[in-house]
């Protein structure tokens, strides 16, 4: 009887047995598959392990250096105390200050109207200093100056005992030269305001003019001159100003004028160095 194909088969020789599972192959796959697995797993654990410590390392850099790029990576410094942790001081005293105004300072007319106040040195070089003046912005030469206490000497005409009469104790002479005008300032001290300010409504020409120091006469001699008087305090000041060559100040308006300037300047001068002596004693008696 013979079999088709489809039958189990025969080699030469006769019919084979069933096959077998080849074990010692199986078991060195698996042995491959089992060390594939374990090197994975080995890598896989590294680079878990690589990536944690750079985590931990950059955390660590950014808690020490500080925000920033250019933080330096030392230590951070310690926070500063607060207000509330600081220990307590000793108290500081508050400030006082006193309700009242400091009192005005003093008017230096009243040291210039009281001889009992006005104690300052007094004489020519003190009220007439310097080799020249300077007044409303001209300025002049200083020539001669002179002191007497017997007033009326350094006067004429009616000056003279008016002066005695209100109780002069001293006449200053100052003289002034600028462009060919002369001018003598006198400056009469009295006891007190009330008999300077008589002196002053009172005059009538006038002071004697003073010549020398490289200052010819003038305003002697019947020649017309400008003249002026005015006070300060307890001082009386008096001015006669015109020309060195002898003319008188009437030849023309504007040679008036010229005089009358020199004398304002003159006077404006006298007032100011009046006035300064009674300021100094004033700021004296603040200062101590």
């Amino acid at each position: 009887m013979s079999f088709g194909q489809g039958g189990p088969g025969w080699g030469p020789g006769g019919p084979s047995e069933p096959s077998t599972p080849d074990w010692a192959a199986l078991a060195e796959r698996s042995e491959r598959a089992r060390a594939r697995r374990r090197r994975w797993l080995v890598a896989g654990g590294g680079a878990v392990a690589t990536a944690a410590v750079a985590a931990i390392v950059a955390t660590a850099v950014v808690s020490e250096g500080g925000s920033g790029a250019g933080a330096s990576a030392g230590p951070s410094p310690r926070p500063l105390p607060s207000a509330e942790t600081l220990p307590p001081g000793p108290e500081q005293p508050e400030p006082t200050f006193s309700s009242e105004p400091p009192p005005p300072p003093p008017d230096p007319r009243d040291f210039l109207s009281d001889a009992g106040r006005d104690k300052a040195p007094l004489s020519a070089d003190t009220l007439f200093p310097g080799p020249s003046m300077k007044a409303n912005g001209r300025a002049y030469d200083k020539g001669a100056t002179a002191s007497t206490r017997s007033c009326a000497s350094g006067t004429q005409g009616a000056l003279g005992p008016v002066l005695a009469g209100n109780g002069c104790r001293e006449l200053i002479r100052a003289t002034y030269v600028r462009d060919g005008l002369a001018v003598t300032v006198g400056v009469a001290v009295f006891d007190s305001d009330e008999a300077a300010r008589k002196a002053k409504e009172q005059a009538r020409p006038n002071v004697a003019s003073l010549p020398g120091a490289g200052v010819p006469t003038f305003c002697r001699g019947g020649v017309i001159c400008v003249s002026s008087a005015n006070a300060l305090g307890r001082y009386a000041y008096f001015t006669i100003s015109g020309y060195t060559d002898g003319r008188s100040v009437t030849v023309s308006e504007s040679a008036k004028e010229a005089a009358r300037r020199a004398g304002r300047d003159t006077a404006d001068f006298a007032f100011a160095r009046i006035l300064k002596r009674g300021q100094d004693q004033a700021a004296a008696s603040v200062t101590g």
